[in-house]
């Protein structure tokens, strides 16, 4: 019968083309030979497939020829098809409804490549976050509208969990914070005579920037990644799709009792973190310069304005609201496998430290442009 004749290719060479002549059944079952011989061609012309003998074709004979039609396209070979029945190129036109560009395959290995699809990436996820801000602010409007709907013993639960029980390991990191900046700048300051001075730098400087800057990190370590996780373990075990399924939005729920109670309790950690420093660097000032408590007392009520203590203290809302965004929102990114818990917890770190640190850099520009 015709229609088994084995498939057949037979490739001739004229002055501008390789012609590449197909024969026979063009079907899955006669195909071996042909695919062999293409896979040692190695083109050096444009090609011209020329099928006016094929005698019946399926879809793996069109799949061979598109996928050889294509390896030699990104070779630089264009190819070229003559002599094709309308029975041919309707099957291919099925297969094939929308032929892409002949453009090579991107080099994964290639910097501007590289580039692109992170960039994509990143845009990517910033429309993510920008569609969460603005669903999650709907959900608060909709909420202040009705008070009784916000979840008030949530928000004290979570100013326990995420303030009071974070009270040791602020007081441990402002007070070793207090202790570095004095002791570092009093060596300095021991060169000029300048003992007292140590009473300025450490106010101005702790209550200013580092108490709230160190406080915020630890924060963001703390609460940040405990937020994901929470949030995280609910999406795996389709607790948050059983709450949308009895119709409660899960931000009301998981997203702003954590952002409130972070928000009300930063300016008090924020405060605890300024005493605990300054009694650091108290401690430091009287070891090493002899500079009593007292003294250091009544020269820090004069050279400390309050100006320095409210805006390191208005800082904390700020601070508080971009961590527990980030770490709400990578939350519900976690997908329905452990490992995902640990990359998005690791990235809501991330994110909120670095969103911390962006902040106070644009407060510290903002404010100094005000001359305050």
């Amino acid at each position: 019968m015709k229609s088994l004749s084995p498939a057949a290719l037979t490739i001739v060479e004229d002055a501008s083309h390789l012609i590449l002549r197909c024969s026979g059944a063009w079907t899955l079952q006669t195909l071996a030979a042909v695919a062999a011989t293409l896979e040692s061609l190695t083109p050096h012309k444009p090609l011209k497939w020329d099928i006016a003998d094929v005698i019946e074709f399926d879809s793996s004979g069109v799949a061979l020829w598109n996928l050889y039609s294509r390896k030699f396209s990104h070779q630089g070979f264009a190819s070229e098809i003559i002599g094709g029945r309308e029975e041919h190129l309707r099957l291919y036109g099925l297969l094939y409804p929308h032929p892409s560009e002949d453009t090579p395959p991107p080099d994964h290995r290639n910097w501007l490549y590289r580039l692109g699809r992170e960039t994509y990436r990143w845009v990517q996820g910033f429309d993510r976050f920008l569609n969460f801000l603005g669903e999650a602010f709907i959900v608060l409007i909709n909420s202040l509208r009705h008070p009784g709907s916000i979840r008030y013993r949530a928000i004290g639960s979570h100013i326990i969990t995420a303030g009071f029980d974070a009270l040791p390991i602020i007081a441990i990191s402002s007070f070793l914070i207090g202790v570095v900046v004095a002791f570092q700048s009093i060596v300095q300051l021991q060169k000029f005579g300048a003992d007292v001075l140590i009473v300025d730098m450490i106010g101005i400087s702790l209550t200013r920037e580092l108490a709230p800057l160190i406080t915020a990190i630890v924060i963001a370590g703390r609460s940040a990644s405990a937020f994901t996780a929470q949030i995280g373990a609910m999406k795996m075990n389709q607790e948050i799709d059983a709450m949308k399924t009895m119709g409660f939005h899960p931000y009301l729920f998981l997203v702003w009792p954590r952002v409130i109670a972070l928000m009300m309790v930063m300016p008090l950690l924020i405060f605890f973190a300024d005493i605990v420093g300054i009694f650091g660097g108290m401690v430091i000032a009287s070891t090493q310069s002899h500079l009593s408590y007292t003294e250091f007392i009544n020269r820090l009520q004069g050279a400390l304005p309050i100006r320095h203590f409210i805006i390191g203290i208005a800082k904390g809302p700020f601070f508080a609201l971009l961590i527990a965004l980030a770490g709400t929102y990578r939350g519900f990114q976690v997908s329905l496998n452990t490992e995902s818990i640990g990359l998005f917890t690791t990235k809501s770190v991330v994110n909120a430290i670095f969103l911390v640190i962006a902040c106070d850099a644009l407060f510290s520009v903002l404010l100094t442009e005000l001359k305050l």
